[in-house]
């Protein structure tokens, strides 16, 4: 397959040397195992490039003129990943999506950075139980075990600089920013998780130079925008700016929650005042609007007043929608509503509603995903010891992005019982119907009507 696809990328440069000008700037192609869609479809931000349709080998290619440098993403569905694209890349993938991002290689030009990518994503992914665990120790401990990793990970990339000798100004700060804000938000969590983790009533006093990297970052990065460690860096670093703030000057150094809706009021101003770049403004808006609703998930008028704040601020109007449709949502999954007509199939392909299957009995509906696999085997643990503790309810599982296949072989290797087991094929219908925010979450029904929509397994039994 490697001699396929650099046997391929050697003819499409060789074409484009016999037919000088005719040629696309960018060849991005390659092949997918066990296809769990018949498309690959590319984007730019949230913005459509093209789609492609893979062939009887299940094989695909984009050939794309004057395209802008920076990331991308491709989607097939369920899944989707990054791609940096820039003139002249002739760029080839083999995944399979069994194991999406663990099978994912790049060959051909302009496969570096990209791989590279990949590399950053697997290892902040495989390094969590541990940074999870400094979270106990003291500032300056804490800093310097993320700072050594944080170092480890430069090295690399210093390597791969040299070996390469052509990597662009741009792309090494691309690679840089793969290590630095994933390792930025373990900082701007600690406060809160050591706390948690060591009990201490009060926030714990951090060194003068803790928030040092604070200085470095941009907070209106247009080729960020759209790349997942830094969005999510700057949803942390808002809300810890936004903890501080009113801890100190508006509750005499003690948080309430019922000043929820105070504290992301408080969000929206510091997002209003300090980021100009309007699509990031929006993201995040969005975002703060998003978790107000899903913590707050009771109708009233905090919620409107909210809502309507967002509203000023926001100029995108598809989120004002998104959001519209999420507040109509949670209004239809209080106590004693029925649950929505949601249908799912069991193994054998046949449909059912929810309402079918908490008929006459108390059900547990319960989400997990295939990519997230240690999720997956921790709840599925954790599913067994409910079923022993609670032997009057019905736990079922929904799963979602998860390809048919995979769906069947994990039920196979876990021996799960198939009887309470369904798959979701449409996962934004199941997403926004059932208000999925994360996947702890659990639906509690009986006899078709809700009893708590948003209940959580490790916490309400």
């Amino acid at each position: 397959m490697v001699r396929f696809l650099l046997g391929l990328s050697f003819l499409t440069v060789l074409a484009c040397s016999q037919k000088h000008g005719e040629c696309p700037s960018v060849f991005f192609g390659g092949e997918i195992v066990n296809p769990t869609s018949d498309y690959v479809v590319l984007y730019r931000n949230d913005t459509y490039i093209d789609s492609v349709k893979l062939n009887d080998n299940n094989r695909f290619s984009f050939n794309l003129q004057g395209i802008e440098e920076g990331l991308y993403h491709f989607d097939h569905s369920p899944e989707l990943q990054y791609v940096y694209l820039q003139e002249g890349d002739s760029l080839l993938i083999r995944l399979n999506t069994m194991e999406f991002d663990e099978s994912l290689v790049f060959s051909g030009k302009g496969s570096e950075i990209n791989n590279f990518l990949v590399e950053m994503f697997l290892a902040y992914e495989e390094e969590e139980p541990l940074i999870y665990s400094y979270y106990k120790l003291k500032p300056d401990a804490f800093k310097a075990k993320i700072d050594s990793l944080r170092t480890q990970k430069i090295k690399h990339l210093e390597e791969l600089i040299v070996e390469d000798g052509q990597l662009s100004k741009k792309v090494v700060s691309m690679a840089m920013a793969s290590i630095d804000y994933n390792s930025y938000i373990y900082s701007e969590k600690y406060p809160f998780y050591h706390k948690k983790k060591t009990g201490e009533e009060t926030i714990h006093e951090l060194t003068d130079n803790f928030y040092d990297y604070r200085k470095m970052v941009d907070l209106n990065s247009r080729d960020l925008t759209y790349f997942r460690p830094y969005y999510d860096y700057m949803k942390y670093h808002f809300g810890n700016l936004s903890y501080m703030a009113c801890m100190e000057d508006c509750s005499n150094g003690k948080m309430s929650m019922a000043s929820h809706l105070h504290f992301n009021k408080h969000k929206l101003h510091l997002v209003d005042s300090l980021v100009k770049d309007e699509d990031l403004r929006n993201l995040l808006f969005r975002n703060i609007a998003m978790d107000y609703l899903l913590k707050e998930h009771n109708p009233n008028k905090e919620c409107q007043i909210f809502i309507d704040k967002f509203r000023k601020l926001s100029t995108s109007a598809s989120h004002k929608e998104e959001i519209t449709h999420l507040y109509e949502g949670i209004q239809n999954l209080q106590p004693n509503r029925t649950l929505p007509n949601l249908w799912v199939k069991d193994i054998n392909n046949e449909s059912h509603s929810l309402r079918d299957i908490s008929k006459n009995e108390k059900t547990v509906f319960y989400f997990w995903a295939g990519s997230q696999k240690r999720h997956f085997k921790n709840i599925t643990r954790h599913i067994n010891k409910l079923k022993k503790k609670h032997p009057d309810l019905n736990f079922v599982g929904i799963n979602v992005r998860t390809s048919h296949p995979q769906w069947l072989s994990m039920m196979e290797e876990n021996q799960l019982d198939k009887s309470s087991q369904f798959y979701g094929e449409d996962f934004k219908e199941i997403q926004t119907t059932m208000i999925i925010d994360g996947l702890n979450k659990c639906v509690i029904a009986k006899d078709t009507l809700i009893v708590d929509a948003f209940a959580n397994l490790y916490y309400s039994f």
